[in-house]
């Protein structure tokens, strides 16, 4: 489940934070931490390339500038006990289903601010986290930002201090990179996010953190959904070619421009979660007509959290219309005939599946080269702790070989991290 931060956004009360607090005659929601599972038996090691963090309390503790440093997003306490994060005149209150996991499904909240002492300390403890991983049987993970950045920081580039905005989305790659990347370097995939507001600047920090170490960029769905041009816009070439040319993966994460497939504004909750890989299938059919493999044959495209079941679907429709109205739909576009849009669909993109026995069946029209596992630590639809039993149910009838390269080896490949070492399991055991 996707958290939306930016979504709920509440301008700062001129009088104080009394307006987000509890209402006359409610309580605060019980909030349960249940006791540390042991670690699970490991089945197959996993490199998840779909996890989350929450940004802790001193993410931004003298990372900035000091003209900055008082501006600084930063936490607040409501009168009922709740904490929140509040950057300029605004809000963000985007906790919610974003830090279940250790607690009784009894107890989540989609709405509810939750405080840090309240959530399982692995969801912003790089310590702890690790220990969560180990527990789980992950090898490695990459992390998305959570409710104080935005997937892609969104919420740093809307910042009247356009400096300040430009400072905070730096410092948060400098926080990324040294301290939760820094302590497990083999453990974690340095991801990035970018000052969007300024392509030519992003592209110059892309190449800089390349040379850092950073292996992927988090970059929003639909651009023209957040304040930007589309996808489609010659203003994103500098990023897209920095991208290229350093190797670095740009990842699109389900719900990164704020749009959901809603069916109807009175949709209920399942509803809108059952629809989440419709924003998959749309965003990539979207950067495949936008020509964007064509102009860039090296790029690599990461789908997150929009599982894998729409890619056979959109390959049969992509070969589909390429004898029929193919023919105009490409000279309309960005296309050569070097590559079909449909080779491109499995050239380019690397999708992540959470949860999806039926589309297993059929993975070889996708490509077992492109199909990697996400765990989503610690949100609502997290496997964990029980990944490795779930991942057995799911894969035990599978050739091992294609197991292993949907578990752990493509994440390694793409992202250019070190694979399990063999003795992963035994160590994992003798540190807990």
């Amino acid at each position: 489940m996707t958290s939306s931060a930016e979504e709920r956004a509440t301008p700062l009360p001129h009088l104080g934070l009394g307006g987000l607090a509890v209402r006359a005659g409610e309580t605060r929601p019980r909030v349960t931490l249940l006791p540390d599972p042991a670690p699970r038996a490991v089945w197959c090691p996993i490199i998840s390339v779909d996890d989350h963090l929450i940004e802790p309390l001193d993410i931004f503790g003298g990372r900035l500038a000091r003209r900055f440093a008082a501006a600084a997003p930063h936490v607040v306490e409501l009168d009922d006990g709740r904490e929140v994060w509040v950057f300029e005149d605004r809000v963000y209150s985007g906790t919610g289903l974003s830090a279940v996991v250790g607690r009784p499904p009894s107890e989540w909240n989609i709405g509810d601010p939750a405080r840090f002492d309240e959530m399982r300390r692995g969801c912003w403890d790089v310590d702890h986290r690790i220990a969560d991983m180990d527990i789980n049987g992950v090898w490695a993970s990459l992390c998305f930002p959570s409710s104080m950045a935005g997937f892609s920081g969104r919420i740093f580039e809307q910042a009247n201090d356009k400096e300040l905005g430009l400072a905070c989305i730096r410092a948060y790659n400098d926080w990324y990179l040294e301290s939760w990347v820094g302590r497990y370097p083999e453990r974690l995939i340095p991801l990035q996010i970018a000052w969007l507001a300024d392509p030519d600047v992003a592209a110059a920090d892309i190449e800089r953190n390349a040379s850092r170490g950073f292996r992927a960029l988090s970059f929003p769905e639909r651009p023209d959904l957040v304040g930007h041009p589309s996808i489609q816009d010659e203003r994103w070439e500098p990023i897209l070619r920095a991208c290229e040319e350093t190797d670095t993966v740009v990842c699109l994460h389900a719900g990164s421009s704020t749009w959901l497939p809603i069916s109807r504004s009175d949709a209920p909750l399942g509803a809108i979660t059952t629809m989440f890989p419709v924003n998959s299938l749309v965003t990539t059919a979207d950067w495949i007509w936008a020509g964007i493999p064509a102009r860039y044959p090296r790029l690599r495209i990461m789908l997150a959290e929009g599982g894998i079941g729409w890619v056979p679907m959109l390959r049969d429709r992509l070969e589909y219309i390429a004898t029929h109205s193919g023919q105009s739909l490409m000279g309309a576009s960005s296309w050569t005939d070097d590559i079909s849009p449909s080779e491109a669909l499995l050239r380019n993109f690397w999708f992540c599946s959470l949860d999806d026995p039926s589309t297993m069946e059929v993975r070889d029209r996708i490509g077992v080269d492109h199909i990697m596992l996400e765990v989503d630590y610690p949100h609502s639809d997290s496997t964990w702790p029980d990944t490795q039993q779930h991942l057995e149910r799911r894969l035990a009838h599978l050739p091992m070989a294609d197991v292993h390269k949907m578990a752990f080896e493509n994440a390694a490949a793409l992202f250019r991290h070190p694979l399990p070492p063999p003795h992963f399991a035994d160590d994992r055991r003798s540190s807990s």
